[in-house]
């Protein structure tokens, strides 16, 4: 495609949540400190939520390969279960053997067996959930009873929960107030500003290879700001075609001209030639009316 053209080895900007392309920006780089924080004083419950495409996948594999050698991980990437099967996920994840027709009561005792082992080992049990908004309330229910294992210090299992903010709103209702008072701490991602985005593009093609002059502008990425309102997968998404577009061109840069088609192309991203026009259209009535008011005082205000 465009590798050769720009002089990089790998696509930059795909949307793949890929822990190399990681870039600490603050946002992250907090809901990594409130994760590492909160799993090391052994706290039961930790949510993190974030608009699509604000990074969580990214946070979660991330702290998934970040975590010391004494955390026991389990990893759910697809909640979507009944409670039959998440039981049987977590299971899988931690070794544990259940039979066919395992129930809760058979599923907690192998569980708790499994559990202890490995805090006698001082081995810490994480279970981590991705996407944690698609659980259905009863699973959600199910998920609380996992957690009633404690020491009189500590839980065995902590469970830290992903998810979009619909996730808050499942949790606000009155039959998951007991696992709602259980979240002990929690953390909101927020979206880049100008400034972040075009460091954030900067960094992604450093770690794809290129090392040539600065491809998008500063002038550039406040338009891929306004159009993305700073997620950054609308971001990859609309760099991509932006460097797709130059190469197509034979230009060695990006310019606005390639922004504005990217952005026509892309159903996530916001029209900022509309806004642009809308300010235009609004400055030229604003000149219109002084000017009539000017007329106006001419002719009759002597």
């Amino acid at each position: 495609m465009y590798l050769y053209h720009f002089g990089i080895k790998e696509l930059p900007f795909t949307l793949t949540p890929n822990t190399s392309y990681y870039f600490a920006l603050p946002s992250h780089k907090e809901a990594l400190n409130v994760l590492m924080t909160a799993l090391k004083t052994g706290e039961g419950f930790i949510k993190v939520t974030g608009e699509v495409g604000t990074g969580k996948t990214l946070i979660c594999r991330k702290l998934l390969n970040e975590l010391p050698d004494n955390f026991v991980t389990a990893y759910i990437p697809n909640p979507y279960l009944s409670p039959a099967e998440l039981r049987r996920a977590v299971a899988g994840e931690l070794g544990v053997q259940l039979t066919d027709g395992a129930d809760q009561q058979e599923f907690t005792q192998r569980i708790q067996q499994q559990v202890i082992a490995l805090h006698q080992q001082q081995k810490a049990v994480v279970l981590i959930i991705d996407e944690a908004q698609a659980l259905p309330v009863e699973s959600i229910e199910a998920l609380r009873l996992m957690t009633n294992l404690e020491t009189e210090s500590r839980k065995l299992l902590q469970v830290v929960l992903f998810g979009q903010p619909e996730l808050d709103d499942k949790l606000g209702l009155p039959e998951l107030r007991q696992l709602k008072q259980r979240i002990t701490f929690s953390y909101t991602l927020k979206l880049m500003d100008s400034h972040q985005v075009h460091q954030y593009v900067q960094h992604r093609m450093r770690v794809a290879g290129y090392r040539g002059q600065d491809l998008f502008s500063p002038a550039v990425c406040k338009v891929l700001f306004a159009a993305s309102r700073g997620t950054p997968r609308v971001v990859n998404v609309l760099c991509h075609k932006c460097l797709m577009l130059a190469f197509g061109e034979g230009k060695s840069g990006v310019d606005r001209k390639h922004v504005a088609m990217a952005i026509k192309d892309t159903e996530a991203a916001h029209s900022v030639a509309s806004s642009h026009w809308q300010r235009l259209l609004i400055a030229g009535l604003v000149l219109l009316s002084a000017g009539a008011l000017y007329l106006a005082y001419a002719r009759y205000g002597a």
